[in-house]
């Protein structure tokens, strides 16, 4: 990898980078595996999902078995509406799915994906504790 002094052209980049130093190999072997900007955009509202505690809490309890709104409600302790909103939201994004069984429409996990993206958060957030209860 050969720095590139930030006089130099580094082809298509310009003057875009305000370091001194460019190193422009690096720049464009990235560039040719990034994403284009929509599938960062669609990433990044799937992600947004995960930040809200009560959303989270649906996903978690949906991970563990298929439920209907008033069951989802009594577990998370929150008005109907609200969780119907969350559970609209997640149904947009191709998260939950949905069974009706009568009168009654029961939610789950739209595939185990989901699952796996809470149980990777879970064990990130996990480490830094680990580690410190490792130390002597």
């Amino acid at each position: 990898m050969v720095p590139v002094e930030r006089s130099q052209s580094p082809g298509d980049l310009g003057d875009l980078s305000p370091c001194n130093v460019l190193h422009v190999a690096t720049v464009r072997k990235v560039s040719r595996k990034m994403p284009p900007g929509s599938v960062l955009n669609d990433l990044a509202a799937f992600f947004k999902l995960f930040s809200d505690k009560t959303r989270v809490g649906i996903l978690w309890a949906l991970s563990v078995s298929e439920m209907c709104v008033c069951d989802l409600s009594m577990l998370l302790k929150m008005k109907q509406p609200a969780i119907s909103q969350h559970l609209k939201n997640l149904r947009q994004m191709r998260i939950v799915r949905t069974r009706r069984e009568g009168k009654v429409i029961f939610y789950a996990l739209d595939d185990d994906h989901i699952r796996t993206v809470l149980d990777n958060g879970l064990q990130h957030i996990d480490e830094p504790m680990q580690a410190i209860e490792e130390l002597p």
